[in-house]
């Protein structure tokens, strides 16, 4: 929980160009638990957590992805990648051959980062209030290296 609350303290204070409330993460969390995510990663560096994803199934085929986070100061260590891969891997085990997002325009790392591993813009598929980008990957059931650093926590 504590890493969840860390990427929604985040991303609140992003939005407001403020500080998050406390009060402002518990009322994310009411607004949209991750209760039924599929598939919840936290990714550790030097033994600390420093970030984590998770996953819905939200058809036979199709994930989406959902809290995608690496703390600030661990951005651009690789870590984002590691996730990405990890929960990649898994929704095709549950047989997925997509997998979507949304985020935010000022998310820039984040649109960078989904960019860069072959996610590509595509019509909104949803009419959540913060989305403003929606993005999809078809997925192969073909992933080379080995995943190291990241525990499902499902």
């Amino acid at each position: 929980m504590a890493v969840i609350r860390a990427y929604l303290t985040d991303i609140i204070g992003r939005y407001y160009g403020r500080p998050a409330t406390p009060a402002e993460v518990d009322q994310a969390i009411a607004d949209d638990p991750t209760d039924d995510l599929a598939r919840f990663f936290v990714g550790r560096r030097d033994g600390v957590v420093r970030g984590c994803v998770g996953f819905r199934m939200v058809g036979p085929e199709t994930a989406e992805l959902k809290r995608m986070f690496v703390d600030p100061g661990a951005r651009g260590t690789g870590g984002g990648a590691v996730l990405l891969a990890a929960a990649e891997r898994a929704a095709v085990s549950l047989g997925a051959a997509a997998i979507r997002l949304d985020t935010r325009a000022d998310l820039v790392e984040a649109r960078a980062l989904y960019a860069r591993h072959d996610y590509r813009e595509v019509p909104a598929f949803n009419d959540d209030r913060y989305a403003e980008h929606w993005f999809e990957k078809r997925l192969s059931g073909s992933f080379g290296s080995q995943i190291t650093g990241v525990r499902s926590l499902t």
